[in-house]
């Protein structure tokens, strides 16, 4: 069952991904996932001015945590086992393969591949091919993920 739960979790974000990406006007919520030298540009073109926001990476990570604990709670309810230790190592396993599926599948090879994302006045490949942000965002899901994990197995365990 943890195996079917993690690849509809994977497909399912995958899709949420690649649906939020397209036009110029999508991508730019994504701003914070551009590299620098994309970000600087961006900044520099006033058509762009006001059509994007800089979220700070502690507030992301709260709505993150928010949105994952929820979700991984209701994904838990099916595999649940009376035994916390069961219950924090498949939703630890759950999350970390999100996240290296993120990484690895939607982050290095579409992501920094795929013209879907490129914003149209900056259509440059080589511009969006640093890994940097993405490299990042995995460090500090590895830590959201443990600890969704362990909230989650507690309360999978207790009720």
């Amino acid at each position: 069952m943890l195996f079917i739960e993690t690849v509809i979790l994977c497909v399912v974000f995958f899709g949420v991904c690649y649906l939020g990406t397209g036009t110029d006007q999508k991508n730019l919520k994504y701003y914070s996932s551009y590299p620098d030298k994309v970000q600087n540009r961006i900044q520099e073109i006033a058509e762009y001015r006001g059509k994007f926001k800089e979220t700070g990476k502690v507030r992301i990570w709260v709505a993150n945590f928010i949105v994952f604990t929820l979700l991984f709670l209701l994904l838990g309810i099916p595999i649940r086992q009376e035994n916390f230790a069961y219950n924090f190592i498949c939703l630890l396993i759950l999350g970390q393969t999100l996240n290296v599926f993120d990484l690895l599948v939607i982050d290095l090879l579409w992501w920094r591949n795929s013209e879907r994302i490129r914003l149209s006045k900056i259509p440059q490949k080589e511009l969006y091919r640093d890994p940097k942000k993405h490299i990042e965002a995995f460090i500090r899901a590895l830590l959201l993920y443990f600890f969704v994990a362990l909230v989650d197995g507690c309360l999978l365990t207790l009720f």
